[in-house]
């Protein structure tokens, strides 16, 4: 599916609502003057508040890609669209991208 490209900047939660940003975006392909994020960049969540049934935290710590562009690459490896999928780390649910540019798309 095509999608726009996600970049450093972008609004990214887990499914908790926990902040997230990228480990190390490619620095060499910018959207919109910031950095794209290639599928293999791990994400840092911070203050996800998600706590299990019997009230022990297990909060979201990081976030991989399952799921990328199949088109467009940046130093050789697949770029995130708005549409990719993923899982956080330890508890198996995914990250959403709320805000991203909107003016370069790939598929």
């Amino acid at each position: 599916m095509p999608g726009f490209l996600l970049h450093q900047g972008a609004t990214v939660l887990c499914a908790h609502g926990g902040q997230s940003q990228p480990t190390a975006p490619n620095p060499r392909v910018k959207v919109s003057g910031q950095p794209v994020v290639i599928q293999s960049t791990l994400y840092n969540i911070t203050a996800c508040p998600f706590t299990t049934p019997f009230g022990t935290p297990m909060p979201c710590v990081t976030g991989q890609w399952v799921s990328a562009a199949t088109r467009v690459r940046a130093g050789g490896q697949p770029v995130l669209l708005q549409d990719s999928q993923s899982v956080c780390v330890p508890n198996g649910t995914p990250l959403n991208i709320v805000i991203t540019q909107t003016r370069v798309r790939g598929v």
